[in-house]
């Protein structure tokens, strides 16, 4: 049996306290396990930025995101992270596969439910979005043990587990849209694709020489093209 290709998967969301930084790590291995190794996700988290200077940390992960075979990016939250919503958008100017995962059960700013965010987000080609409201199925998957003593739920890890079902139901739907998006045809037009990733290299102005910056993504391009990812 011929063995299935791996893919990188850019994961972008908030990161600034112990919540986003351990949802977004079990997350990240949650969606490895459920596609057995198929998806492995990048975290900008995880990046090694000792001692850099923001330009640098923007720069880094800017090569990192176009890097990537495909990308989800967390738009949960009343009002989405900028700086997540700009890697989306820079995403789709590379012609990424994206999935948008919303696992918040407030309103996004949106108007549609199936999209309940900013509609400056919508209607991107090669793009899938998951919504699926987290506390709902916490409730649900803890109910069984609600009638135990509380030092015997703490003990037992029972909210703990209850947690874990509803990521690995996450984990699944993010997979399932992730293989989706395998399936779709790029929409960049071949005869543009090395003047497209040329422009990527120049526009975010990032530090490094020009002729360089060129050659490294297209490099990048030329991996894509390989994998018939572009």
């Amino acid at each position: 049996m011929k063995k299935k290709s791996t893919y990188t998967v850019y994961f972008a969301g908030e990161m600034f306290n112990a919540k986003h930084l351990v949802g977004n790590a079990y997350l990240a291995e949650a969606i490895y396990e459920k596609s057995h190794g198929r998806f492995q996700c990048i975290m900008p988290q995880n990046l090694d930025t000792t001692g850099m200077p923001a330009r640098a940390i923007r720069d880094q992960n800017i090569k990192t995101l176009v890097d990537a075979d495909l990308a989800v990016f967390n738009y949960d939250g009343t009002e989405l992270d900028s700086g997540t919503v700009i890697e989306f958008l820079f995403a789709k100017f590379a012609d990424i596969p994206a999935v948008l995962l919303r696992t918040d059960v407030r309103s996004g700013g949106g108007e549609h439910r199936a999209q309940p965010w900013n509609l400056m987000s919508n209607f991107y080609p090669r793009t899938a979005t998951v919504v699926t409201p987290s506390f709902p199925n916490y409730r649900v998957a803890n109910l069984k043990h609600r009638r135990l003593p509380g030092a015997t739920r703490l003990a037992g890890q029972y909210s703990t587990a209850a947690a874990q079902v509803v990521c690995d139901r996450i984990a699944s739907l993010v997979v399932n849209a992730l293989e989706r998006l395998l399936r779709t045809e790029p929409v960049m037009p071949k005869h543009l694709r090395v003047e497209v990733y040329n422009w990527l290299a120049i526009m975010p102005n990032m530090r490094g020489r020009p002729k360089e910056l060129r050659k490294t993504l297209e490099k990048m391009l030329e991996r894509k093209v390989r994998k018939d990812l572009l």
